[in-house]
């Protein structure tokens, strides 16, 4: 075949083929991962092993490992795990294409039998998978420790803090001293921080689905100072806020009735200028005490409902502070729209648009206690021991603001994980066993496929190998002795549950390691990483027509000698 021949300018790029990102984030995967060290943005320097933290930081030209890095965003906003799986399983799904691609088969043909592939292997795993009881404490605990096992070993695991705050952290009780130097684990709170969270804002929508959101309706609050012990799952909410009036209103209320607001308690100010023209001096008077009346009326509709606490979005007056105050009610102002939804959600209040609107069923009273504490030098209020709160707030104490911020990003992953077993109760084993007896079940079924389609989706079942073989490559162990080995006990289909221990490099049973891995983490790790493996396969061109700067100190180009035949074809010159 010949060479196209391509009429381009010259400032036009052509390239193809896609970068490997997948060997970047590769040695990241697994308890025994490497960590990487980038610099940021800003000239900080990030240390880190969760693969979309790394990519987030990566700049890249190149438009395929763009799309190969927005796949781990997916990931981590979908389930919030699998992120690194993700990619390297993507990266090679392309890797064993390319052989095919060699030999001039159409991409839409191994397309066709990837995507065969995956329904599979989605068929494998709801075969494989272990349901689990939701409620049993214990359970959830080893289940989200094995999941997060990966971070809290490495990356966070055990926050090393220097030796002056040996003192203050030795009295923790999970916390061993190194030759001058602390660790913390404190992987034994946050598991029980992050199932307690999560358990409390699930919402059952009917027909067994349960929906937790985990952004809108679980905030951490970090608050500098105190010990790590400190920490705790308020059943309630909390914001950094004060009453208005703090000499004059009561900061604790057993039993409140809470209204929301999201409308100003004070009088409406004009839009632009707005000019009176006053004759005479009573009229002054009369202007003044209609804008007394005005508030003082919302304040009645509001009092007419007998609350304790009244909390806006808005701005609220002296004069209406002075109403409520009179009234025995608390007020609070400027409230986040997020916080107070928090609040509707904790204690069963609706927020009200009018205050002449408002019902008896608008006010909250799943509140048990309202009380505004003062911590380090801030006042925080704290709306708890609400009955059935679908929000809370996890409160996070600590040394400092990195250890906080540290503990958070655990926290996350720690929530998303409880989060996808509560949503879907399901397990299936860790440590490769998955991906291998998804592997020897598609290399059993791909002598039944017809025609073409036959040797890429066999070429599929063994990409999916990739993940066992990168978890043995960075436990260091001799990797085609362990592969062979791990291949044989599963071409037999004798046990689904055989798979690599990440921290020694052995094959074991994960089932008595207790090595398991979330469903929905699994299936949409092979969902996202074979769709965008077949996505960018359809892709055989990449043509970047970016007008190039040129150089400084190079000289002008040489003038273009033009003939009479370059006439017609003469282009308009750019502005």
């Amino acid at each position: 075949m010949h060479a196209p021949v391509l009429v381009l300018k010259d400032s036009l790029k052509r390239e193809s083929g896609t970068k490997a990102v997948a060997d970047i984030i590769r040695t990241t995967l697994g308890p025994r991962s490497m960590l990487k060290m980038l610099l940021d943005a800003a000239g900080g320097i990030v240390v880190t092993n969760d693969g979309n933290a790394i990519l987030r930081e990566l700049d890249l030209a190149h438009p395929a490992a763009k799309s190969m890095i927005e796949l781990s965003r997916t990931q981590d906003e979908e389930v919030g795990d699998g992120t690194t799986s993700v990619i390297v399983l993507a990266g090679e799904m392309l890797h064993v294409a390319e052989a095919f691609i060699e030999k001039n088969y159409h991409p839409t043909v191994i397309c066709r039998a990837y995507i065969k592939a995956l329904e599979d292997a989605i068929a494998v795993l709801d075969k494989i998978a272990m349901p689990i009881d939701v409620n049993d404490r214990s359970t959830m605990l080893g289940l989200v420790k094995s999941c997060i096992g990966t971070k809290f070993t490495s990356q966070f695991g055990d926050l090393i803090a220097t030796i002056e705050l040996a003192y203050e952290i030795s009295r923790f009780p999970f916390c061993k001293l190194m030759e001058g130097v602390v660790v913390i684990s404190p992987i034994a709170y946050f598991q029980d921080l992050a199932i307690d969270a999560t358990t409390t804002v699930g919402v059952d929508l009917g027909q067994g689905l349960r929906e937790v959101d985990i952004k809108k309706y679980i905030k951490v609050e970090k608050v500098p100072g105190g010990q790590l012990e400190d920490s705790q799952v308020l059943k309630g909410v909390m914001f950094n806020k004060d009453v208005v009036a703090p000499g004059k209103m009561k900061r604790k209320i057993v039993n409140p009735r809470i209204i929301l607001l999201d409308c100003p308690l004070e009088y409406k100010k004009g839009e632009n200028q707005t000019n009176a023209e006053l004759v005479r001096e009573e009229d002054w008077e009369v202007l003044l005490k209609m804008e007394e009346e005005y508030i003082e009326n919302i304040c009645m509709q509001i009092l007419k409902f007998k609350p304790d606490v009244v909390i806006t979005e808005k701005g609220l007056s002296d004069l209406a502070c002075h109403y409520l105050s009179k009234a025995g009610v608390s007020a609070i102002r400027r409230l986040r729209k997020t916080d107070n939804n928090r609040i509707a959600k904790a204690c069963g209040a609706v927020i009200v648009n009018r205050p002449d609107e408002l019902q008896e069923s608008d006010v909250g009273t799943g509140a048990g206690l309202f009380e505004v504490k003062k911590i380090g030098d801030e006042f925080f209020t704290f709306i708890v021991d609400c009955k059935d709160p679908k929000a809370c707030t996890v409160l996070l104490r600590g040394a400092s603001k990195d250890l906080l911020n540290e503990v958070e990003r655990n926290l996350q992953d720690a929530m998303s994980v409880a989060r996808n077993i509560i949503k879907n109760p399901k397990l299936v084993p860790g440590g490769g066993a998955t991906e291998l007896t998804v592997s020897a079940t598609l290399k059993q079924k791909s002598s039944s496929v017809e025609g073409i389609e036959k040797w890429p989706y066999e070429a599929a079942a063994i990409a999916f190998e990739a993940i066992p073989r990168t978890l043995a490559q960075n436990c260091g162990v001799n990797v085609i002795r362990t592969m062979t080995a791990l291949q044989g006990k599963h071409a037999n289909g004798e046990n689904a549950w055989t798979g690599i221990d990440g921290n020694t490099g052995a094959i074991a049973d994960m089932k008595e390691c207790k090595i398991w891995d979330a469903y929905n983490v699994k299936a949409q790790t092979f969902k996202t990483a074979i769709e965008a493996a077949c996505m960018l396969l359809r892709i055989d061109d990449i043509v970047s027509g970016i007008k190039k700067k040129q150089a400084p100190g190079a000289g002008p180009s040489k003038p273009k000698i033009e003939t009479e035949a370059d006439a017609d074809g003469e282009q308009i010159l750019p502005d």
